[in-house]
């Protein structure tokens, strides 16, 4: 293993191990809380810009393998993954590869041999920060200047990089643990779901709730999809998860303002969440550290205590409750995790029910989607 050197938005200066691409990237740090599903979490295209630091202290055990991609690509968008123990020589009857070859294949750093415990407690204290990882660079000084003159996540745009290029069909449902392959569940009704940097899993539960979905990317015309709705041929409308700060999205923005004003019944999941809500004119705010992880509880509208898969740095206001109402709340910290909107058949959450990694408490949404479409 190679040396990497690391330094933070805060001063902060560490000499760690590689194991994954060599270079100089620079990204976003923040921590997850999974325990397990370490290649799920890599591939999520929401990761975009993105350093994850994982709280779990071993990574690497099982390698990975070509169907846990969350990505249809089968690529890793985050800038670079932080662990405590790296291991090179995994054993699962599932493995194909170990990750430092996932990371090499996509220039993605490997950064191993951290106090990880150090830093989670610094993110958790201090808030996700901006920070600059390379295998070249070992001068503090030198890092410093790469940081400060380096764009921030706010500033960048990663939907361009993360969305379809091409519309496409996707029939597959879930994964079938018994049989070691993806369900192909009868569909009827059909959606549009918009790609701002969709999970499979997500993809994969709109199937088996009944419903063909067509991806396509997240510049498509709003009218295009109103015209198939108001012609008969799509039922609904997702918007999904994706990167980054959604404030700096204007066009998707336009877009989801034009879906709504056709009243189609629309369904999002985290930034897709938010799109909704800044469309409808409130703005979102970001989160000191965000919730990053598979353990976070949520209460719903019953009452009810849901435990859910999490990943996200912003949050949808308060005051949206002027044009919603609250059906899920994040019982951490009490921010919205949930709304129905009022007067118009549209809802979303902030977590993901798709979960992969993660508890599955929440997948009962897709199947209310899906009665909504029908």
């Amino acid at each position: 293993m190679k040396k990497v050197w690391l330094y933070f938005e805060n001063e902060l200066f560490i000499e760690a191990k590689s194991f994954g691409a060599e270079g100089t990237a620079v990204g976003e740090v923040v921590f997850n809380t999974s325990l397990t599903g370490y290649q799920e979490i890599i591939t999520d295209p929401s990761y975009a810009g993105q350093f994850i630091t994982f709280t779990m202290p071993e990574i690497g055990n099982v390698g990975v393998n070509s169907e846990d991609y969350e990505n249809l690509n089968s690529k890793a968008y985050c800038k670079g993954v932080i662990v405590r123990n790296y291991q090179d020589r995994p054993s699962n009857f599932r493995c194909e590869q170990p990750l430092s070859k996932l990371l090499k294949e996509n220039n993605t750093i490997g950064i191993c041999e951290v106090d990880t415990r150090y830093l989670t407690k610094m993110l958790r204290d201090q808030g996700a920060m901006e920070m600059v990882a390379s295998t070249e660079i070992s001068s503090k000084e030198e890092l410093a200047k790469v940081l400060e003159n380096s764009p921030k996540i706010s500033e960048i745009n990663y939907i361009k990089e993360v969305t379809t290029k091409e519309p496409y069909t996707h029939t597959t449902g879930k994964y079938d643990a018994a049989k070691f392959e993806y369900t192909k569940p009868l569909t009827s009704k059909k959606v549009v779901a918009y790609d701002f940097g969709i999970k499979r899993n997500i993809l994969n539960e709109l199937v088996t709730a009944g419903l063909e979905v067509e991806v396509v990317p997240a510049d498509t015309d709003a009218q295009i999809v109103i015209d198939k709705f108001e012609a008969g041929e799509i039922g609904g409308v997702f918007l999904s998860n994706g990167p980054g700060d959604p404030l700096v999205l204007e066009e998707q923005k336009e877009i989801t303002q034009k879906l709504l004003s056709a009243n189609i019944p629309m369904f999002a999941i985290c930034l897709g969440h938010q799109m909704l809500s800044i469309a409808n004119g409130y703005d979102t705010y970001k989160l000191k550290f965000g919730h990053h992880g598979g353990n976070h509880p949520v209460k719903n509208a019953e009452g009810k205590v849901e435990i859910t898969a999490q990943n996200h740095n912003y949050n949808v206001p308060d005051n949206i409750t002027e044009v919603a109402e609250v059906t899920h709340t994040n019982l951490f910290d009490n921010t919205i995790e949930g709304i129905k909107y009022k007067n118009r058949d549209v809802f979303s959450v902030q977590h993901h029910p798709e979960a992969s990694p993660g508890p599955h408490e929440s997948a009962y949404v897709f199947k209310e989607f899906a009665s909504r479409v029908k």
